[in-house]
């Protein structure tokens, strides 16, 4: 009887502390929804056919669910790693840039190898090879300010922004020249389509959901045991909360940002590449804009948790999947959706207003997002 009671105690401790850490992003999302819904009336809508037609545009039919696994699949990705980085405590701003360049690098990989080799490269070698080029252009842009990081103290999130300048201009001039399409009907800033043998597989025909959402499904189980189960994610948690007692325990502190900023840049450049492999099958110019800012709200609102931050991509993917059918019923403008993920963030950055207005007790549990200069 003992062992029994003893057996289900942490069990028990287990979903407590889940349910703690799920309460504010929900009553965060809650009163967002209501605000959002007082916002509709005084603008003379209607609410609830307003978040009706958000629901059943974003869930309403297979096609539906589609579209939002489409786009929850980059968000999963580029949520994560931002997630990642605030584990080990840092703030990496640059997912926006890392995107970018693992699509551009992957749709090199796709249409210009062939050329180059002169031959038809098999599927399962063109495709894994362009989504791993992808991945490294990433990790590569990230490392570059972990390294700054380690060694000069340069704050992450100031190198981060200069380096999505340089990132996403340094792709426009390779749009606009060297990388550009050379159809002479083509007038706009992207690649050429890439080989069908570096193209990822829809999973159901007539439908554009792809394979990438399922890995983005194992990546987020993947990061989720690395830093729960394994040496590498106990140093990269260890450095986020303490960097001085990490230290002082024997963890090289200076790999482990390194390395925390480059398997961030690694997801945020797999996003990339799956938009490209699996989606677009080229790069566009301006097709990211908003993913890597958007995935800092993503990682917030999901605590930083992987399961969190799936969940918090599924909810970001079907508002803006919905918005188009809320549109359609209600004339009410698609910003819309934008305020309501502003509040929803809102609630949750700031959760002492969420923990006054619904009398929660203060949890000593402290999140570290990012040190100070050089810190």
């Amino acid at each position: 009887m003992q062992s029994q009671i003893q057996s289900s105690s942490p069990t028990k401790s287990l979903l407590r502390t889940v349910l703690d850490a799920m309460l504010i992003p929900f009553l965060a999302i809650l009163t967002a929804v209501v605000l959002g819904g007082i916002i509709i009336v005084l603008v003379r809508g209607n609410p609830f056919l307003a978040y009706a037609g958000l629901i059943q545009g974003s869930f309403g039919s297979a096609r539906a669910l589609s579209e939002t696994s489409v786009w929850a699949t980059p968000y999963i990705f580029a949520g994560l790693a931002v997630a990642l980085a605030f584990k080990g405590g840092l703030f990496n701003i640059g997912a926006e840039g890392q995107l970018a360049l693992g699509a551009v690098a992957t749709a090199l990989i796709g249409y210009a190898l062939p050329e180059w080799l002169g031959i038809d490269i098999p599927a399962i070698i063109h495709l894994p090879l362009a989504i791993i080029v992808g991945m490294a252009a990433g990790a590569f842009w990230a490392g570059i300010v972990g390294f700054l990081k380690a060694y000069t103290g340069g704050h992450e999130v100031i190198n981060t922004i200069m380096m999505n300048y340089i990132a996403l201009n340094s792709i426009s001039f390779l749009l606009n020249g060297p990388m550009k399409d050379r159809d002479p009907n083509n007038v706009i800033a992207r690649t050429p389509l890439i080989a069908e043998s570096a193209r990822m597989p829809v999973i159901f025909d007539g439908l554009r959901i792809h394979w990438g959402f399922v890995l983005a499904l194992l990546a987020a189980f993947l990061v989720w045991w690395m830093l729960s189960k394994s040496t590498l994610g106990f140093e990269i948690r260890t450095v986020g909360l303490n960097p001085d007692a990490a230290k002082y325990a024997g963890v090289n502190v200076k790999r482990i940002i390194i390395l925390t900023m480059a398997l961030s840049g690694m997801l945020a450049g797999l996003a990339g590449a799956l938009e490209v492999t699996g989606l677009n099958y080229r790069h566009e110019l301006g097709f990211s804009i908003g993913y890597g800012f958007d995935a800092i709200a993503i990682a917030l609102l999901g605590k930083s948790h992987p399961l969190g931050v799936v969940l918090a991509a599924i909810l970001f993917a079907a508002m803006r999947n919905g918005a188009t059918r809320m549109q359609f019923l209600t004339q009410l403008p698609v910003d819309l959706i934008s305020m309501l993920q502003a509040l929803i963030l809102l609630f949750v950055a700031a959760d002492a207003i969420i923990r006054y207005i619904y009398r929660i007790r203060v949890q000593s549990e402290r999140v570290v997002l990012t040190r100070g200069w050089g810190g």
